[in-house]
């Protein structure tokens, strides 16, 4: 949706096989047919021919075929914004952002509500529409599959957090190991096993995502992908494009021009 933090994508793959990586959205997924693989908080999940997936925000996952014959999905990304002014009250009070206690579920009732939205964000659907559908999609999702949206997550201990925050602030800048540990005032050691265990995914894969999704930004504002990836950190437009793939399934290219 043009005027909303809303994508998505329709895909079949056999080969491909995803890097660990996270999104910045909420993300629900519907697989069509054979099956995909993944892991997600620790364990091997697998979402068959009907599932839904749900993932959190910055919620760490790879993926791959489960199937010889390899998978077809449809996912659609919704910013937490969005989710946040859906749930709200008639007032317009946020109500607070779901949890999603698990990121494979087998309803039918979901499926087909991801399904009609899905079809809804069709150029030639009215805006109407699509805010109802997206309304209806996510009331759906919360009541079936959420946790109370005041539920949290583990804490993350402060010197981890320091470590973060230092990639959070300076992304494009060549930090080391060194750097992170100085911030966590741990060794180096100490915090790549910390950070893992915190976030699902190493200090450079963590770094690298935020390169992407500054990447991803430049793309969609018009800037060619040479210049993103110089602007985001990549060596070069190569470089951008095989973790681009890797992450996102598409290329630069594809992605500006969808």
């Amino acid at each position: 949706m043009a005027d909303r933090p809303v994508e998505t994508m329709h895909a079949h793959f056999d080969q491909h096989s995803y890097h660990m990586h996270s999104h910045d959205t909420y993300s629900f997924g519907l697989t069509e047919l054979g099956a995909q693989v993944f892991g997600c908080r620790g364990s091997r999940r697998t979402s068959a021919a009907g599932m839904v997936m749900a993932f959190n925000p910055d919620e760490p996952h790879d993926g791959r075929a489960g199937h010889e014959l390899g998978f077809t999905y449809r996912i659609i990304h919704i910013g937490p914004s969005l989710i946040a002014d859906v749930l709200s009250d008639q007032a317009g009070r946020p109500a607070g952002l779901p949890l999603f206690a698990e990121p494979v579920l087998y309803d039918p009732v979901l499926a087909d509500a991801l399904d009609r939205m899905y079809r809804s964000l069709s150029p030639s659907a009215t805006a109407l529409a699509k805010d109802e559908a997206l309304a209806d999609t996510v009331a759906a999702l919360v009541r079936r599959a959420a946790l109370h949206p005041s539920a949290e997550a583990a804490p993350v201990l402060p010197n981890v957090r320091r470590a973060r925050d230092l990639l959070d602030e300076a992304y494009l800048e060549p930090l080391g190991a060194d750097d992170l540990a100085d911030a966590a005032g741990c060794s180096r050691f100490a915090l790549y096993r910390a950070f893992k265990s915190a976030y699902g995914m190493s200090p450079s894969d963590y770094q690298r995502q935020l390169r992407l999704r500054a990447a991803r930004r430049l793309i969609v504002a018009g800037i060619s992908p040479a210049e993103a990836a110089s602007r985001a950190g990549f060596a070069d437009q190569a470089h951008l494009t095989r973790w681009f793939r890797r992450c996102y399934g598409i290329t630069p290219g594809e992605y500006q021009r969808a």
